[in-house]
């Protein structure tokens, strides 16, 4: 494991790429979802300003500080001032708003010997009325919903991150993502070594010519591992307005069934 880490069994799942619109928010709270009904118990961290995973599990508040705001700052003092649960038992969050910009840019300004270690800190703590239990252990997963950037809160993510999945959608562009992707893993793995890539998700795939002829090349490239494809569905942005799971607005549509086998091959666990 990475300086400043004690998980004791816990996984944690950084979602990201720095192509925007590739469904890494969508990923991350469909991911929790499927977790969740197979009897994990999750905690999700929004790391991006912009709020769509704390809006995915209906938690936004723009007008406050934010929960993630406060952990990158270091302005807290227990776990509930940061994580707070969502409608499902078993899934557990921390929100971003804005307030998350202005932290990452103070926090660079900084010359601190922790800058890197601003949510490993979270994990360590111990939780009231929990015995010696901390945060890491109550979890049995962390995924981190990273926007399209490489700043000090996505630092930070990485810092704490088992495993990376990269979602893509198939264009001239996204073997060059991956690429970059892959370099931002190497370079982290300096300050923690255990960090790897677990691999691929396409997202909004439509079996059109263009698109196959792009995944059976990305699949003979043999670079990446494609860890499954989610199919193309209108029904995730009619999804978008009513915050809950794509499985529970519209299980038998694509893009539902695909993350739901996507989770059960990712785990060797079904539902």
């Amino acid at each position: 494991m990475g300086k400043g880490r004690e998980k004791q069994g816990m996984k944690t799942i950084s979602i990201l790429n720095l192509k925007g619109g590739v469904g890494k928010t969508f990923t991350a709270a469909s991911m929790a979802y499927e977790l969740c009904r197979r009897g994990c118990k999750v905690l999700l961290l929004d790391n991006d300003k912009q709020g769509n995973l704390s809006r995915a599990y209906g938690r936004y508040d723009a007008e406050s500080v934010a929960p993630m705001t406060k952990l990158l700052s270091g302005e807290w003092a227990r776990p509930d001032e940061i994580i707070q649960h969502t409608d499902y038992e078993g899934i557990d969050i921390a929100t971003a708003n804005m307030s998350l910009f202005g932290a990452a840019w103070n926090l660079a300004r900084e010359e601190s010997e922790n800058q890197l270690l601003r949510y490993a800190q979270l994990g360590k703590s111990k939780i009231e009325h929990h015995g010696d239990c901390t945060v890491w252990a109550k979890y049995d997963y962390c995924i981190i919903d990273n926007p399209p950037d490489i700043g000090l809160n996505v630092i930070n993510a990485l810092a704490v991150t088992d495993e990376v999945i990269v979602p893509v959608k198939l264009d001239n562009y996204a073997l060059e993502g991956l690429d970059i992707v892959a370099g931002q893993i190497k370079d982290a793995r300096r300050f923690n070594p255990g960090i790897k890539l677990a691999g691929v998700l396409v997202t909004s795939y439509q079996n059109t010519d263009g698109e196959s002829a792009a995944l059976e090349w990305l699949q003979g490239q043999g670079k990446y591992k494609i860890l499954g494809v989610i199919k193309y569905s209108k029904k995730v942005a009619e999804n978008s307005f009513l915050q809950k799971p794509i499985y529970e607005y519209s299980p038998c549509c694509g893009a539902a069934q695909g993350y739901k086998k996507f989770v059960t091959e990712y785990t060797g666990e079904a539902r």
